[in-house]
């Protein structure tokens, strides 16, 4: 079996990206007009994306810089201790839903100091992997797009951001535990 799985991650992004064109070619699809035509839409989105990036990369580091994390984890650390969550990871939860590369940077220190088949590891990685950027995705997206009213995709992305840190616990626990 793991050959098999082996064998098809090796070959389906160069088939994927042979098929494509040919496919295309086949329905007379004007294959380099097309891709030069998404590069050029690809290139103007990317130009509206930058002054809400920079806004939320000041932010971020603000954030941060302030203390604001650590007193935040500080209010949060007694009751994570009380039902037995390891205290390392609520930082996790805090910057996850606000930054891709910062909760991905702490999650990189936390295996390197815990190892990546230790609870806190295992919770860190699984974490990373159940939930989003929330924060970040509707600041630069919706921002992209002109979509001033995100209240409610706000609210639903941070309870899922929630539901997803809660479950990554109870299911490493259950797992490995």
């Amino acid at each position: 079996m793991y050959a098999i799985v082996t064998l098809i991650s090796a070959w389906a992004i160069p088939v994927l990206i042979v098929f494509i064109p040919l496919y295309a070619a086949y329905r007379k699809v004007p294959v380099y007009e097309s891709f030069v035509d998404g590069a050029k839409d690809g290139f103007d989105t990317a130009v509206k994306i930058i002054p809400h990036l920079v806004g939320m990369m000041v932010a971020i580091s603000v954030f941060r810089a302030s203390g604001a994390m650590d007193m935040l984890t500080g209010w949060l650390r007694p009751f994570f201790e009380s039902i037995g969550v390891p205290t390392e990871v609520l930082p996790l939860a805090i910057l996850r839903p606000i930054t891709g590369a910062g909760s991905l940077a702490f999650t990189t220190d936390l295996i390197e100091q815990f190892g990546p088949d230790s609870m806190i590891g295992r919770i860190a990685s699984t974490v990373q992997g159940s939930t989003d950027t929330t924060l970040y995705v509707i600041t630069v997206y919706f921002g992209a797009i002109g979509i001033r009213k995100a209240g409610y995709a706000l609210k639903v992305g941070l309870i899922s951001d929630l539901v997803g840190f809660i479950a990554s616990i109870v299911i490493c626990y259950l797992v490995f535990g």
